[in-house]
């Protein structure tokens, strides 16, 4: 089974089951939940980068 990171607090997060998800700019971001999906979305680019 292959687990994602999330790019805001770099919980270990399972692709078939993510708190939050979305696509950008053609690659796909797994959240452990919304709280970190919305971080994400405030400040795209200084995550993005760390990804």
């Amino acid at each position: 089974m292959k687990i994602a990171k999330d790019p805001v607090c770099n919980m270990s997060v399972d692709p078939k089951n993510p708190g939050a998800m979305e696509t950008y700019n053609g690659k796909t971001y797994y959240f452990c939940s919304s709280k970190c999906k919305a971080t994400f979305d405030r400040n795209r680019d200084r995550f993005i980068e760390k990804a």
